[in-house]
């Protein structure tokens, strides 16, 4: 047992020295399609395409890192009058986004590689509104909330692009818990490492 103990920790020992350490640091901006979801089924929900804009780093060994980001982010979502209501709504918010990912490179080569990543986000609202219908207040919006963030992207050169998804716990509570809303978001970030 003691042998096969020693003989682990050289070999993750070597495993560790031989990996390539990472260090980036970037600017990033990008397209969100973003919607409101709620509890009520009834409530018709569509999305808006907004944008973000802001930093990332990357840090790690081999092929294992962690990217944590903040950005500027503007999201939001429509829903649609008929089953529930007899206007049409627009929720309009931004926020500081700041995601603490950790990322594998699945595909890993000298000058392109490709990632799978996913962790927690926190979102911070810079602005908040709601045009539409008397039932939605933007006082019912978080100041701050969580979620998760998870997708794939790619390097290239010194360019990074990413697809990844985002739900947020409860970012609108409304006095009626039907109509509570998590924020869905499809991000596109287009990035380029400084160093």
């Amino acid at each position: 047992m003691k042998k096969l103990t020693v003989l682990s920790l050289l070999l993750l020992f070597v495993i560790s020295v031989s990996a390539q350490p990472i260090f980036n640091l970037g600017l990033k901006a990008g397209l969100n399609n973003s919607k409101l979801t709620f509890k009520k089924s009834e409530i018709n929900s569509e999305t808006i395409t907004k944008y973000h804009i802001g930093a990332f780093g990357r840090v790690g060994a081999g092929k294992i890192f962690v990217q944590p980001e903040a950005y500027f982010s503007a999201k939001g979502g429509e829903l649609e009058g008929g089953n529930v209501f007899d206007v049409a709504s627009e929720f309009d918010f931004n926020t500081v986004d700041v995601p603490l990912l950790l990322g594998i490179k699945v595909i890993d080569g000298e000058k392109a590689n490709v990632r799978l990543m996913g962790g927690p986000v926190f979102s911070f609202l810079t602005s908040k509104d709601v045009d539409g219908d008397e039932l939605w207040d933007p006082e019912y919006y978080k100041d701050q909330y969580i979620g998760l963030q998870y997708g794939i992207g790619a390097d290239i050169f010194g360019f990074t692009l990413d697809f990844r998804m985002e739900n947020s716990s409860n970012m609108y509570k409304h006095m009626d818990s039907d109509l509570n809303a998590k924020n869905q978001t499809f991000m596109i970030s287009v990035g380029y490492k400084i160093f």
